[in-house]
C-alpha cells in the first residue's frame, strides 16, 4: 500500500549564527527518489527583517507551497509578491549545491529584491501587478538606467518563476519598457597611459595591472589565482573559479572557464613577482594577503583605492578607473591593432560577439582620424599624404 501524503505545516525555528543577527530556519520533509523522508530547511530571513515568530510564520507561507507540492490535497500558490519571492529565493537562491547562481549574482539580486521590489510590491497579489504602473514606477526611480532594467529583469524572472509552476499564465513584465543604455561611456585607457601606468606601480600592483590589461580577465577570476593555476610550460593560465567578497564560486559562464594564453614576458613577470611574494607556494593565492596570513587573497577595492589609483594620477591620468577598465582597454587595444571579433571574443571569453562589439571595444581617436582621412583621400584627390601633416598643424594651432 503507497504511503499516504499528509500535509505539513513545517517548523519555524530560531537559528544562531556565528556572525550577524540570528535567523529563521523553516523545517520540512521531503520524500526521497527511494521513498524515505528527507529533512530539508531553508532560511526564511534574519531577526532584523523578521523580528518576530509571527512575522518569520508569515514569510513561510510560500515555502509551505514547496514542502506540500507532493500532497494530493488542492495546490495553494502565492497569495502576494513577498510569497512568491520568498518561494523563488528557495527554489533559486540557495547557497548549496542546488543554488543555480554565483553567490555575487545572488547577493545582487538580494539587494534588489530588498531594496526595491519587497517595499514597492511585497503587499500585492500577482495579479494587481501590471506593466503600465510598473513602468511609471520604474521611471520614477532615480537611479541610471542600468540599475532600472536590472530591477525590471529581476521581476520578470519572478514572474517566469510563477509560470513554472502554474501560478499566473503571464509575465506582466514582459511589456514593461526600460532601456538598459549606458548613460556614460566607460572609459578605457589608450596605450601611452598605461604604458606611464605602470611604471609608477610597485612590483605586487605592476604584475596585477599587466595581467589583467594583457588578459582581459575579471577581477574576480584573478584575485581567484592559485599558483597551480599558471602553466608556465604551456605559458597558459587555467581559470577554473571566481572570487568576491572572499566567496569562492564558479565562472560566470563556461566561455569563462576556458585557458587563457599567456606571453612569455607576462610569465617572466609572474615569476619575478614569485620569488619576492611570501606565499610562492602551489597551492597558495598568486595573490595571498600578509594581513590574512595568505588565507585569503588581497581585496580588489583597497589594491584600486590605496595603491593603483594614486599611481594613475601621479601618471598624469585623470579618467575614472576601475578593476574593469582594464578589461575595456585590452578589448579596444585588440580592436586597433585589427584583430577579427571571433579572436577578441574568445579572448575576452564573452559567450556571444555582440557584447564584444557592443560593450567591450571602443575605437581608439587615432584609427578613427586615420579611417576617416582614407576617406577624405578617396573623395579629394590630390589632398594625399598632406592630411596628416595639416591635421598635425591644425592641432598645434589651436593649442597654441
Amino acid at each position: 500500500m503507497p504511503r499516504r501524503t499528509r500535509y505539513q505545516q513545517g517548523s519555524v525555528q530560531r537559528s544562531k549564527r556565528q556572525k550577524g543577527p540570528d535567523v529563521w530556519v523553516f523545517r520540512w520533509r521531503e520524500i526521497g527518489p527511494d521513498g524515505t523522508n528527507l529533512q530539508r530547511k531553508a532560511v526564511i530571513g534574519t531577526t532584523i527583517t523578521l523580528p518576530s515568530e509571527a512575522a518569520a510564520l508569515k514569510a513561510a507561507n510560500a515555502l509551505r507551497i514547496d514542502a506540500n507540492q507532493q500532497t494530493p490535497r488542492a495546490v495553494s500558490c502565492p497569495s502576494t509578491i513577498a510569497e512568491l519571492i520568498a518561494h523563488y529565493r528557495l527554489k533559486e537562491l540557495t547557497e548549496d549545491e542546488q543554488g543555480r547562481k554565483a553567490h555575487s549574482t545572488r547577493a545582487g539580486y538580494e539587494c534588489y529584491l530588498n531594496g526595491w521590489i519587497l517595499p514597492r510590491w511585497g503587499d500585492h497579489r500577482l495579479q494587481q501587478v501590471k506593466s503600465v504602473a510598473v513602468e511609471e514606477w520604474l521611471g520614477s526611480i532615480q537611479r541610471a538606467r542600468g540599475t532600472k532594467a536590472k530591477i525590471r529583469n529581476i521581476m520578470s524572472a519572478l514572474f517566469s518563476h510563477a509560470m513554472r509552476y502554474e501560478w499566473t499564465d503571464k509575465n506582466p513584465i514582459k511589456l514593461v519598457r526600460q532601456s538598459a543604455k549606458r548613460e556614460r561611456i566607460p572609459d578605457v585607457l589608450e596605450l601611452h597611459e598605461l604604458q606611464a601606468l605602470l611604471t609608477k606601480l610597485a612590483v605586487r600592483e605592476r604584475t596585477l595591472v599587466l595581467l589583467d590589461a594583457a588578459t582581459g580577465l575579471r577581477v574576480s577570476e584573478l584575485l581567484a589565482l592559485k599558483w597551480d593555476d599558471i602553466d608556465f610550460e604551456n605559458l597558459e593560465i587555467r581559470v577554473t573559479e571566481s572570487i568576491w567578497h572572499q566567496v569562492m564560486g564558479v565562472c560566470k559562464t563556461e566561455a569563462s572557464a576556458r585557458p587563457v594564453p599567456m606571453d612569455s614576458y607576462m610569465a617572466e613577470d609572474l615569476l619575478r613577482w614569485r620569488k619576492t611574494c611570501l606565499y610562492p607556494m602551489e597551492s597558495d593565492w598568486v595573490f595571498a594577503s600578509p594581513t590574512m596570513k595568505g588565507t585569503q587573497p588581497y581585496w580588489p577595492d583597497n589594491l584600486m583605492k590605496r595603491h593603483i589609483k594614486p599611481a594613475a594620477k601621479a601618471a598624469g591620468i585623470h579618467k575614472n578607473i576601475g578593476w574593469h577598465t582594464f578589461r575595456h582597454s585590452f578589448g579596444t587595444l585588440l580592436k586597433a591593432n585589427g584583430e577579427d571579433v571571433k579572436t577578441v571574443q574568445e579572448l575576452l571569453r564573452h559567450a556571444n560577439s555582440k557584447i564584444t562589439l557592443d560593450v567591450y571595444t571602443q575605437a581608439v581617436n587615432s584609427h578613427k582620424r586615420a579611417a576617416q582621412s582614407k576617406v577624405v583621400q578617396m573623395m579629394v584627390p590630390g589632398v594625399g599624404t598632406n592630411v596628416g601633416a595639416k591635421q598635425k598643424e591644425a592641432r598645434t594651432g589651436t593649442e597654441a
